[in-house]
C-alpha cells in the first residue's frame, strides 16, 4: 500500500515513510491509494474472532511489507489488549465505551499502535525521531503514555494552557523521561498551527527528524477503524446501526467512514459537534468554512479547522450529495450537553462525559426523525477526566480509578510557550531543547 498527499505535490510513499514523516513535504495529509475491502470471511466470523486477529486483518493491507507478520501481530495484540464494551443505555441507544485503556480515552488505540510501529521503524537509527503533537485534551496523555520509554523517540506535546481538564494535564505533564509538555498561551488551533508550521520548515526538519502523532498521521488515524468492528462484534442481528461520533478534528469519524467504505455494514453516521461546528455546517450547506475555535465544556472537540475533514472529502470524491447521504451533522450547545449528562444519569443510571453527551443528544435528535432505527454513540473518554463539568451536574464526586492514583503524587512539568512559531522553532532547534 502506498499513500499520496492530498495536496498532490509530493511523490507517493509507503507506510513506513508516511508514519515517520507525519505529513507530506507539500503540507498535505497522506491518504491510501486504494481502499482495502474486508473479506467476506472476516465479516461473517466477526463475533467469534479475537480483537487481536481483527486488528491484524484490518491493518495488514495498510502496513504492507514495511513490518513483518510476526511483529505486526505483536503490535496489534498489544494495541487492543483491553475491553471495548457496547453498553445499552436506552432501548434504542447504546454506548461503545472506548475508555478502558491506560489513559481512559479512545486515543489509546491509535497512540499505542503508532508508538509500536515507530519503535520498530527506529531500530538501528542513530538519529532520534521527535514526535511533535498538538492536543486539545486526550491525545497528549495517550501519546505520552504510548511513547513513554520508547528508545530513539522523543515526544514534544503542545497543549493550550488552562483549556484541558486537570486530569488530562496531569497525564501529559507528569511522566518525564522522553516526554516534554509545552504549555501554549493560546487555544488548540494555535497549537495545531505551530505544529504544521514546524513540519513545513525545511531548515528545522533538516536538523531534527520530526513526525506527528496527531490523527493527521496515518499510523494514528487508521487503527481507529477497529472501534467500529469491535462494536459490530457485539451488535445484535438486525438493521445496521446508526453511529454517533463526537467530532472535533474528525479523525475518528473519518476512520469509521473508511471502515464503511471497506464493507462494514453501518447504516448511518452522525457528526456530533459542539459550537465548533465547521464540519456540521458543511453537511447542512455544502460549504466548508473554518472557524475560530471557541471554548466549550466538551473541550477536546474545540477545533475550528478540523484537519481530517479533507480526508472525508477525498473519500467521497468531494461530492456533498454522497457525503450527506451517509452522514448527518448536528450542533449541540453547552446547555444541551449539560442537561443531557444530568438527565441520562438520573433516568438511566448511565454517566456520560461531555463529549459522549454531545453524541447522545445528536443521536436522540436523529432517532426522533427515524424512530424505527437504533444505534450507538462512541463514549470517547471516562467522565472522571472532566470533574469540573460533570460533578456539579450530578451532585457527587466521581471516583478516580485506582490505576491513575499515581498521577496525583507527581509534580507537573511543563514549559511555558508563547503562541508564536518563532518561540517553538527556537525551542526545537538542536541544542535549545
Amino acid at each position: 500500500m502506498n499513500y499520496y498527499s492530498l495536496n498532490r505535490q509530493s511523490p507517493p510513499v509507503d507506510f513506513r515513510t508516511a508514519t515517520i514523516a507525519g505529513q507530506a513535504p507539500d503540507g498535505g495529509l497522506y491518504f491510501p491509494e486504494s481502499i482495502p475491502q474486508f473479506s467476506t470471511e472476516l465479516l461473517k466470523n466477526l463475533a467469534s474472532l479475537s480483537q487481536a486477529d481483527i486488528a491484524y486483518e484490518v491493518m495488514r493491507p495498510y502496513v504492507g511489507a514495511t513490518i513483518p507478520e510476526a511483529d505486526l501481530r505483536r503490535i496489534c495484540a498489544e494495541t487492543v489488549d483491553f475491553a471495548f464494551p457496547l453498553v445499552p443505555i436506552t432501548e434504542q441507544i447504546g454506548a461503545l465505551e472506548l475508555f478502558h485503556g491506560p489513559t481512559l480515552a479512545f486515543k489509546d488505540v491509535g497512540a499505542r499502535f503508532m508508538s509500536r510501529c515507530l519503535g520498530y521503524f527506529s531500530r538501528g537509527e542513530t538519529k532520534p525521531v521527535t514526535v511533535l503533537v498538538a492536543t486539545s485534551g486526550d491525545t497528549g496523555g495517550a501519546v505520552a503514555h504510548g511513547f513513554l520509554g520508547v528508545p530513539g523517540v522523543e515526544v514534544v506535546i503542545l497543549y493550550p494552557s488552562g483549556k484541558v481538564s486537570p486530569l488530562q494535564e496531569l497525564q501529559l505533564t507528569t511522566l518525564g523521561q522522553n516526554i516534554t509538555a509545552l504549555e501554549v498561551s493560546g487555544n488548540f488551533d494555535d497549537c495545531q498551527r505551530l505544529v504544521k508550521q514546524a513540519f513545513l520548515d525545511e531548515d528545522l526538519t533538516s536538523r531534527r527528524t520530526l513526525t506527528s502523532a496527531n490523527s493527521i498521521n496515518v499510523a494514528r488515524w487508521l487503527p481507529q477503524q477497529l472501534y467500529y468492528l469491535f462494536a459490530m462484534q457485539q451488535w445484535a442481528p438486525g438493521a445496521p446501526p446508526v453511529v454517533s461520533v463526537p467530532s472535533g478534528n474528525f479523525g475518528n469519524l473519518c476512520a469509521g467512514l473508511l471502515a464503511h467504505a471497506s464493507g462494514l455494514p453501518v447504516g448511518h453516521f452522525i457528526a456530533a459537534c459542539n459550537a465548533n461546528d465547521a464540519g456540521a455546517e458543511y453537511l447542512r450547506t455544502a460549504i466548508f468554512t473554518p472557524k475560530t475555535a471557541v471554548a466549550t465544556i466538551s473541550n477536546a472537540m474545540d477545533v475550528g479547522h478540523p484537519s481530517n475533514f479533507v480526508r472525508i472529502l477525498e473519500l467521497f470524491k468531494q461530492e456533498h450529495a454522497a457525503i450527506s447521504q451517509l452522514l448527518n451533522g448536528y450542533t449541540v450547545s453547552d446547555a444541551d450537553t449539560s442537561a443531557t449528562i444530568r438527565r441520562v444519569e438520573a433516568e438511566r443510571g448511565y454517566l456520560l462525559d461531555p463529549h459522549g453527551a454531545v453524541a447522545f443528544f445528536a443521536l436522540e435528535k436523529y432517532l426522533a426523525e427515524y424512530p424505527a432505527a437504533a444505534g450507538f454513540l462512541l463514549a470517547t473518554a471516562h467522565p472522571v477526566k472532566f470533574p469540573e463539568v460533570v460533578e456539579p451536574l450530578i451532585g457527587r464526586k466521581i471516583e478516580l480509578p485506582s490505576t491513575l492514583h499515581y498521577l496525583l503524587e507527581k509534580p507537573k512539568q511543563s514549559v511555558p510557550l508563547a503562541p508564536s512559531y518563532d518561540a517553538l522553532r527556537a525551542w526545537l532547534l538542536p541544542g535549545n531543547a
